[in-house]
């Protein structure tokens, strides 16, 4: 990447023919906001994503925002992106599918930085922040959405912050946007710590966010990250923890239906018999793929995990009508990169397990506890989902409808797919062997929703735990 200004204010916002539609849109949402910055400093990718480059946005603009004081809104840089919505609409980088639907991925990214006394420049850091989330998001196919929560493990502007991971909510400024290509959102980044972040785990995002927006050193209404932050929120305000996240996690549960993961099973009722089954599925040299309607069922699972229903269902295994309708949009979180399957979906057999053996990586192996307490106990469902594609894992509780394992049969797999039905009695039981994975010290490692731990930050040791 490199910085530079546009060549001029009116070249930047669209007044010439062949400006690009899709940049036109967005750089006019800008002007909306910054009448008197036309020329604002940018950062773009000296070889384009779709040139072979490796930054998937094409610009990122970097805004001056005074604040507001009349909500006590301090001075900020405000970060907008430039790619993760098609902006050309001629198939270079995004299929184009009309103007009804969302536009590429359906939004851009935003950040809000506190500016330093004496700043006269925007720091260019976050520009790389947000083409490592643009990265993801293309390399993956999976979207964020507000609330999600990325666990970066590292202090976002390298430094020795405390503000080493990301919660995603809608810009308070930025409008969503209609182009010729689609709709466009607008989703801020707001770095927290990690105090925070295991909160917005154990109950949910927004929840984390609306506490954040009550106090200005944390972020304030506008949610602006300052990295210089040295406390948490339940430092600086030691009773929200105990009363109102504890509360919600007690009398709400969880909104995180699922995570990414390192994670294989292996079914222990007998040896395998064809490639098929269940282990070499699973840890065979040539796992086989989730199909596509495990994967579209998958899917659903995790999309209503964050809606709170009165009774929690799971989408139905062969449900064509919503899988057809469905493949024509891009993939929602959490849905691998590739789900082909060698056999027909429908060739595949549920089959009943008597015992099964789990394996998850350390930072997957902590969240159990969150799948029990703040999930299942609930009568909700939980789902691991292998960052491979090759694999996935779904606690349900007695409470939810449409899961193939059942009372009688609480272990069941539809090809590479394994779920398992727990009652609140062996909930219990679990949370009480599993009591030390809960602890601050082996916490402090959290997956995120939407999985994106980087590799040198990773720990492949394995939690195991067998289920008979």
């Amino acid at each position: 990447m490199d910085e530079v200004r546009p060549t001029s204010g009116a070249q930047a916002h669209g007044l010439v023919p062949l400006f690009p539609p899709g940049l036109q849109a967005i750089y006019g949402e800008c002007r909306r906001l910054y009448p008197d910055q036309a020329n604002p400093l940018q950062v773009t990718a000296i070889v384009k994503y779709w040139l072979g480059g490796p930054d998937p946005l094409d610009y990122i603009s970097m805004y001056r925002n005074m604040g507001c004081s009349a909500q006590d809104v301090q001075e900020h840089w405000h970060y907008v992106s430039f790619g993760l919505s098609d902006l050309y609409g001629d198939n270079r980088v995004h299929e184009f599918s009309g103007a009804d639907g969302p536009s590429g991925f359906g939004f851009e990214l935003t950040f809000r930085l506190k500016r330093e006394v004496g700043e006269t420049a925007p720091p260019t850091w976050p520009a790389e922040l947000m083409q490592g989330l643009a990265r993801y998001v293309f390399q993956s196919e999976n979207t964020f959405c507000s609330g999600d929560h990325v666990s970066w493990h590292s202090p976002l502007d390298n430094s020795e912050s405390r503000i080493q991971h990301m919660l995603l909510t809608e810009d308070p400024q930025m409008q969503p946007i209609q182009t010729p290509f689609g709709t466009v959102s607008f989703l801020q980044i707001v770095g927290v710590c990690t105090e925070e972040l295991q909160a917005a785990q154990q109950w949910n995002g927004q929840g984390i966010l609306e506490l954040m927006r009550g106090i200005r050193v944390a972020g304030g209404p506008w949610l602006i990250t300052d990295m210089r932050r040295g406390e948490t929120i339940f430092e600086i305000d030691p009773h929200l923890q105990q009363e109102r996240v504890d509360q919600g996690i007690e009398t709400e549960g969880s909104n995180l239906s699922g995570v990414s993961a390192k994670c294989v099973w292996d079914d222990l009722s007998r040896p395998p018999e064809d490639e098929e089954d269940s282990r070499s599925i699973c840890i065979g040299s040539q796992p086989r793929r989730l199909s596509d309607k495990d994967t579209e069922q998958i899917r659903e699972t995790l999309r209503k995990g964050l809606e709170f229903k009165s009774k929690a269902a799971l989408p139905p295994i062969n449900s064509q009508k919503q899988s057809q309708e469905r493949a024509q949009s891009r993939k929602d979180s959490l849905e691998s990169e590739s789900s082909a399957a060698i056999v027909p979906h429908e060739l595949v057999r549920t089959r009943q397990l008597e015992s099964v053996h789990l394996k998850f990586n350390q930072e997957s192996g902590t969240l159990l506890p969150l799948c029990l307490r703040g999930r299942l106990l609930h009568g909700r469902h939980f789902t691991y989902k292998s960052i491979n594609g090759d694999t996935a894992i779904t606690f349900v509780s007695t409470g939810v409808e449409g899961a193939f394992a059942t009372e009688e049969h609480p272990y069941a797999a539809h090809g590479p797919w394994l779920q398992i039905l727990l009652t609140e009695e062996f909930v219990e039981q679990m949370l009480g062997d599993l009591q030390e994975l809960n602890t601050r010290e082996e916490a402090n490692k959290v997956t995120k929703g939407v999985q994106l731990a980087r590799e040198e930050a990773e720990d492949f040791r394995l939690a195991r735990l067998c289920v008979r």
